[in-house]
């Protein structure tokens, strides 16, 4: 059975997809972008952008039940490679004990909706449940 995830306090879906979905005891969500869910805005630079990512998904896996320590595996797209160690001190906060799996690989572009620039990272979760 599947359950979709939805919060206000997120960016809503902007296409045919669910800000998560939980399936056989996993909440796999989907990738967030730095896009402030009040203001609609994306922030204008990585870290910036990075702090709102986490933000972002740290709501939906809340509207989940769960929290980042439940977290078990992330993908982290990142527009220039280059801003890596800048996204992984912030992205590191938000995992100070149980650090995930993940994978972070730079990408050409970043699906931009109807904002005036690209966004430069985006990060998707998938999270257990229960413990």
């Amino acid at each position: 059975m599947l359950k979709q995830i939805h919060t206000d306090k997120a960016p809503q879906a902007i296409g045919p997809y669910s800000q998560a979905i939980v399936a056989n005891g996993f909440v796999f969500c989907s990738g967030q972008v730095g896009v402030n869910p009040q203001t609609k805005t994306l922030a204008d630079d990585v870290e910036k952008q990075t702090r709102q990512v986490m933000k972002n998904l740290q709501e939906v896996l809340k509207a989940a039940g769960v929290d980042f320590s439940y977290v078990v595996k992330t993908t982290i797209y990142l527009k220039n490679i280059a801003d890596f160690p800048k996204v992984n001190t912030i992205y590191g906060e938000y995992f100070p004990e149980d650090k995930p799996a993940r994978a972070t690989v730079e990408v050409s572009s970043l699906p931009k909706g109807s904002f005036s620039k690209s966004p430069l990272v985006e990060i998707d979760a998938i999270a257990i449940t229960s413990k």
